[in-house]
């Protein structure tokens, strides 16, 4: 059978975490893209940040890199990448969810910040982006990218 998929490249950019069948959809978007065509996925990392951030976001899941790597690959791509990022921030994003578990909090109040913050953070990841092209892979981070491959040999 020949190979029907119709794009070159497919991103799922904080998607797969809202869907309870992922692995399904995972596997409908191999079906969809070309042989040798990509699929570049970011999600939400470590059960242990769940906050009601979360919830007020719909989440259904965080991943670990374990499970969501395991899944690409169940889908049927070869994994061409992974990194953690907002890693550099990490901590921050650990006191912020704990701080929301002990205390009663608005979820949509951690994004409420001083316009000079704002600045400090944004020039963290302007940084954590650079490593990251430099080939700097992060072990732990806020979030997670995978960047799958659909093999040229892939028949549909």
């Amino acid at each position: 059978m020949t190979d029907v998929g119709v794009f070159d490249v497919v991103g799922a950019f904080d998607v797969l975490e809202h869907i309870d069948e992922d692995e399904r959809v995972l596997s409908n978007v191999f079906n969809a893209i070309k042989a040798g065509g990509f699929l570049i996925v970011t999600v939400p990392q470590h059960r242990w940040l769940w906050s009601p951030v979360d919830d007020y976001a719909c989440h259904v899941r965080r991943y670990t890199r374990g499970e969501l790597v395991g899944k690409i690959k169940a889908a049927g791509f070869d994994v061409v990448q992974v990194s953690s990022f907002v890693s550099l921030l990490l901590p921050l994003m650990w006191i912020s969810r704990l701080l929301s578990r002990t205390k009663s909090v608005e979820p949509m109040s951690e994004f409420s910040i001083p316009g000079w913050l704002n600045r400090v953070l944004e020039a963290v990841m302007s940084l954590e982006r650079r490593l990251i092209a430099w080939g700097l892979r992060f072990p732990a981070g806020g979030s997670l990218i995978v960047v799958g491959r659909k093999n040229r040999d892939s028949a549909q």
